[in-house]
């Protein structure tokens, strides 16, 4: 752990916003904390390996914050650095999917009103959340924030990381009706808290807050700081009765149907041949997983 300095901030800049309506979003944030008062180090790279390595360079100074600008991508950073260094997380949100923060209430769409509301947290303490950790083959463990995909949503995930366009979550929604031509159940060996739940299912989540994708409440019950996953289990369904179920997914309103099940529990074993597991919309790891928490670990400027 680095020792805190009241007034530093390390401001991690999304690689992938260096064109587009947002490739100013970081050096404008950066530039107003500066106004603010901060002492602020920006870090950007190409690529989000060279922007750990950057932010990890920073992070040896004390620090209040890191402070990260983009979408789920850059929270997912976020969050294992700043649990790795025992610092406080600030959020700017100016990806496609924005989830963390849509869970946090941080305003979307307005990196403006974003920056006043971190503004104003920075001056008290920092509200403490859970985050997950996913551990995969060979021992190795990811902290996430969001939700971890462990099934036909993965694939799905997978297919629009892909995708070029369109942008948002639209372009989750071209790729779902792209992999459905190859709809089927997996066969999963599954516990939550120790009790088997092994059988064949559609999707299956391990969610630590409401939604993915740009507002698909998959987990609508879902509480970022109440010590426990909710996991999304969604029985075999036919290409028709799937595409009934979906549209019913950005309301939350899916679980009303007997085969959407949501169980809670501290601990989530899954595992299903050939699945590579996704979180805050990056790949994780081949399955099997074991998805734990850390119950209010996190501070975050929110």
């Amino acid at each position: 752990m680095v020792p805190m300095s009241p007034d530093r901030l390390v401001v991690a800049i999304n690689p992938r916003a260096s064109f587009g309506k947002n490739k100013h979003v970081g050096r404008a944030v950066s530039e107003a904390l500066r106004s603010a008062g901060y002492e602020v180090h920006a870090c950007q790279a190409n690529s989000y390996a060279g922007l750990e390595a950057e932010v990890r360079l920073a992070l040896a100074t004390p620090t209040k914050a890191l402070v990260v600008v983009g979408g789920d991508g850059m929270v997912h950073l976020g969050v294992a650095m700043a649990s790795e260094y025992g610092i406080p997380l600030g959020l700017i949100p100016s990806g496609t999917g924005n989830d963390v923060a849509r869970h946090l209430g941080i305003p979307l769409g307005s990196p403006e009103a974003a920056l006043a509301v971190l503004l104003r947290a920075l001056q008290g303490e920092p509200r403490m959340i859970d985050y997950g950790v996913s551990a995969g083959p060979h021992g190795v463990t990811t902290p996430f924030a969001c939700v971890l995909s462990a099934g036909f949503d993965a694939i799905v995930n997978e297919r629009a990381n892909r995708l070029r366009f369109p942008k948002g979550r639209h372009r989750y929604t071209v790729a779902l009706l792209i992999e459905l031509a190859k709809l089927r159940p997996l066969s999963y060996t599954l516990s939550i808290d120790g009790e088997d739940l092994s059988g064949e299912y559609l999707l299956v989540a391990v969610a630590n807050a409401r939604s993915f994708g740009g507002g698909m409440k998959v987990t609508p019950d879902a509480v970022i700081d109440d010590g426990l996953l909710d996991v999304l289990l969604v029985k075999p369904l036919s290409r028709i009765e799937f595409l009934k179920i979906y549209p019913r997914v950005f309301k939350g309103t899916h679980v009303l149907d007997p085969r959407v099940i949501i169980r809670t529990g501290q601990s989530v074993v899954v595992d299903a041949k050939g699945v590579v597991a996704y979180a805050d919309g990056e790949a994780m790891s081949q399955l099997p997983v074991t998805v734990t928490l850390e119950p209010r670990a996190l501070g975050v400027f929110a």
